[in-house]
């Protein structure tokens, strides 16, 4: 086996882990030293490859996501098909931000990336742990969407739109 060889490898196994490649199994696996997995991991990275090094192994860092911000308007009976929408597309929802006239704008963190999440999420509005951000601006609000590609954002904002939802032009102000 080339070095080229082992290397395509390496890439290939960290590639298809679930987790962190040990560099002693890759030494070991290859019948180098640990040395030589090290400058091969080096070499590999500046190829181009995001391979992350932990104390547990090697990971792959994941690809860089496609991101875009909605502006939407919906009632609190429509945020479960927003969110389901969202996530059944591929989407990750990152955060809900809404444009308060004494605050400016208010963002908060969500991470909201499968349907169970979205479950979890309504349920802690639901006990009344809180209320919706876009209930401050008559629901008027964005979301910062990731996924995997332009085209997941575009067949997302589709969605949205088919929903009646989605909203185009600056967000609006909460109510005086």
């Amino acid at each position: 086996m080339t070095v080229a060889e082992r290397r395509t490898q390496i890439l290939n196994e960290i590639k298809n882990s679930r987790g962190p490649v040990p560099g002693s199994r890759l030494a070991e696996q290859y019948a180098v030293s640990r040395q030589v997995i090290v400058q091969d991991i080096a070499l590999i990275r500046a190829a181009g490859h995001a391979i992350l090094s932990t104390n547990r192994g090697y990971l792959l860092q994941a690809p860089v996501m496609a991101q875009r911000e909605f502006r939407v308007n919906h009632t609190d009976e429509e945020l479960e098909g927003e969110l389901l929408t969202i996530v059944d597309l591929g989407g990750k929802v990152v955060n809900v931000t809404i444009q308060h006239k004494v605050y400016g704008r208010l963002e908060a963190p969500l991470g909201i990336a499968s349907r169970r999440q979205v479950m979890d999420f309504l349920g802690e509005i639901r006990e009344g742990k809180s209320r919706p951000l876009k209930n401050i601006t008559g629901n008027d609000h964005s979301h910062l969407i990731e996924a995997d590609s332009q085209e997941t954002l575009d067949l997302i904002e589709q969605a949205l739109r088919a929903q009646g939802i989605l909203v185009s032009g600056p967000a609006a102000q909460d109510d005086p």
